[in-house]
């Protein structure tokens, strides 16, 4: 089958909910991204094939976010574009199936990645209003209407608050993490340290000029302010600060508070991938082959978190490799006790023994080789778009690091999980 490699990659800032991005829609930030991609890569976008992004807030003004991100982007109309959702591996998803029609032989380039804007989060009338307001849909003549005003009641006006909740079990990813933490015994301070980590890396990366390959500045009318950094790193914060916060979920007995967890995210990550063949032959330096990925699901119920562990030890069985041969591991930051957890798991020769038929124990990612440019915990999570940016953040880090094998994981809502090996070209 046709190899497919990775080009390049970008991605807006990625800003807190509610702050400079709260007037612009879905699509509008994956179109900054997708044509800071073509700038960035010089391709002509007459040339791509497909557009596929993932997206968790839908907007049902653009149902199909990746057409209008596209065509706002400059991408010609004949190229197809489609949208995935599942969860925050949304991204993944995205990019998974566009290898796929790659090594189908089915296209030759594809942009892949994610947009989110949780600022334009749909707000929904109660049940019992949308009925009515789809009844209404018949209403030609005036008595129709009064007829139908006089059955409004006060209570139908109250909208349903929007909640981040895992819809099969009624919790919060938050109580969801605090169960998971309590059950790895994954103390308050180990969870706090792995938080500040984050934010001191992200605030190095930046200052070392690491992050700016992959981060596109935008600017917003009708001030053009300019905007170039992630607003949520707290590269001052120290563990004094983090330790006085208090729980944000469990609130009696909690170790998850919103410092040691990530923050709702505005925000957009595409990346450029090719037929291998076909990159040479166009004269593009392809920068990573992807060479395996897999996507697994546990119970959401008592495993939500932990999509990483299964996923990472499905994909190194399957390649016969071990955490040794990985010179690069980006996990997505949803909170530290998750991220904690889930390499605790892969440590544990109980986990291995008990939940993944091994009779050893895969081993322990080593923290030096872990998000040493800082992760969701801290740069901000765009549910639809953080796989893209843990792919081209693990590619560059191949890069500079002079590195063989990175090996990216992320968990998701509905006990999902994913991982996916790059091997740098």
């Amino acid at each position: 089958m046709p190899k497919v490699v990775f080009i390049d990659g970008v991605r807006t800032p990625f800003l807190k909910s509610g702050t400079d991005y709260q007037d612009l829609m879905s699509y509008q930030l994956g179109a900054h991204a997708i044509k800071a991609l073509l700038y960035k890569s010089g391709i002509d976008s007459k040339t791509i094939d497909s557009v596929i992004l993932g997206t968790t807030i839908s907007n049902v003004k653009t149902g199909n976010v990746a057409r209008e991100a596209a065509i706002q982007a400059g991408i010609s109309y004949k190229s197809p574009c489609h949208t995935v959702t599942m969860a925050c591996i949304s991204a993944n998803k995205a990019i998974t199936d566009g290898a796929e029609m790659v090594a189908a032989g089915r296209a030759n380039v594809f942009i892949g990645g994610g947009t989110d804007s949780i600022s334009d989060t749909p707000i929904l009338f109660k049940k019992v209003m949308r009925k009515k307001l789809f009844a209404a849909r018949k209403i030609k003549t005036f008595p129709d209407m009064l007829k139908f005003a006089l059955k409004l009641r006060p209570s139908d006006f109250f909208p349903e608050r929007p909640s981040i909740t895992e819809y099969l079990t009624g919790k919060s990813m938050g109580e969801d993490c605090d169960l998971l933490a309590a059950k790895f015994e994954i103390s308050r301070k180990s969870q706090d340290e792995f938080a500040l980590r984050s934010h001191h890396l992200a605030e190095k990366a930046y200052a070392n000029g690491l992050l700016n390959e992959e981060v596109s500045n935008i600017e917003l009318p009708p001030t053009f302010k300019k905007i170039g950094k992630d607003n949520g790193i707290r590269g001052n914060s120290s563990y004094e600060e983090m330790e006085r916060l208090r729980p944000a979920f469990v609130k009696k007995s909690g170790t998850v508070t919103a410092a040691n967890a990530s923050f709702l995210t505005d925000g957009a990550a595409v990346s450029l991938y090719m037929n291998a063949e076909y990159a040479k032959a166009q004269g593009y330096q392809a920068k990573a082959e992807i060479v395996d990925y897999v996507f697994t699901a546990q119970d959401p119920f008592e495993e939500l978190l932990l999509g990483p562990a299964y996923a990472i030890a499905k994909l190194l069985n399957k390649l016969n490799l071990t955490l040794s041969d990985i010179d690069v591991f980006e996990l997505h930051e949803a909170f530290a006790g998750q991220v904690l957890a889930n390499i605790k798991a892969l440590s544990s020769e109980t986990f291995n023994r008990q939940n993944l038929n091994r009779e050893s124990a895969i081993g322990e990612i080593p923290m030096e080789k872990l998000n040493t440019c800082g992760g969701s915990l801290s740069i901000g999570h765009p549910f639809g778009a953080t796989g893209s940016r843990l792919i081209t953040t693990a590619v560059n880090r191949l890069h500079r690091e002079d590195g063989e094998l990175a090996l990216v994981a992320a968990c998701a809502a509905g006990g999902l999980g994913h991982a996916m090996l790059l091997k740098r070209i």
